[in-house]
């Protein structure tokens, strides 16, 4: 495992974002652990946090990137924090928008972006904290594509979130983010999955944050709801 992605771990855990125990989804699941990037709220975690945003994306995709797309509205500081950090890591500018919830119809900025109006040429990684449905992106895709002014004019690179559940999505035994990329036909990902977090904590760590008991509860929760 990356040295970026034990520490992403260790990060998500330190700001409580990531906690075991017992939540109700908003699935109506029961699940045994819950993670809320909506708990990242100081200046200096949010720095961090693009940071590993960056790191992962540099990972993943490279630097033929023109736009970060953060979908509002929790997505909006995720693709400002990771943009500040790809030109202070890697040296390199990448724009950021948003969707607007509602289109503004006034001023010089009016319309449904907030931030960059992307166009044709522009080449797009989407940034979100977490998908468990894909639901989210059946939203934004449609958006983005609707700023073409040809066909296939605008690239979505691919799909960032900060945790993979590795569940199952609706009506179906695979992930959201597999489902996403056999449907869009880019790649999604995540910095870090569940099963990198179970490694790291329990696999080959000390036991102290999963321990015994919750990995029982994960291996419990995993066969009813894990992807395949």
């Amino acid at each position: 495992m990356e040295q970026y992605k034990k520490e992403f771990i260790d990060f998500m855990l330190e700001c409580q974002v990531l906690r075991f125990g017992s939540f109700t989804l908003k699935s109506g699941r029961q699940s045994p652990f819950f993670m809320n990037a909506g708990d990242y709220i100081k200046g200096g975690q949010l720095k961090q946090l693009g940071e590993y945003y960056a790191k992962a994306i540099h990972d993943k995709f490279g630097d033929d990137i023109d736009v970060f797309f953060g979908p509002a509205y929790k997505g909006i500081p995720l693709a400002v924090a990771t943009a500040i950090a790809y030109s202070t890591l890697y040296g390199k500018e990448v724009k950021y928008c948003s969707d607007r919830k509602e289109e503004k119809d006034h001023g010089a900025d009016k319309g449904a972006i907030l931030g960059y109006k992307i166009k044709d040429g522009d080449k797009v990684v989407i940034i979100e904290d977490v998908t468990t449905s894909g639901k989210s992106i059946e939203e934004v895709y449609p958006k983005i594509k609707a700023l073409e002014t040809t066909p296939g004019g605008i690239k979505i690179v691919g799909e960032i979130v900060s945790l993979d559940r590795r569940e199952r999505a609706p009506d179906t035994t695979k992930s959201a983010l597999e489902v996403i990329t056999e449907k869009y036909n880019f790649p999604a990902y995540a910095i870090v999955t569940m099963d990198e977090v179970i490694e790291a904590l329990y696999t080959n760590g000390d036991k102290k944050v999963i321990t015994d008991e919750i990995k029982a509860k994960l291996d419990e929760y995993y066969k009813e709801w894990g992807c395949r």
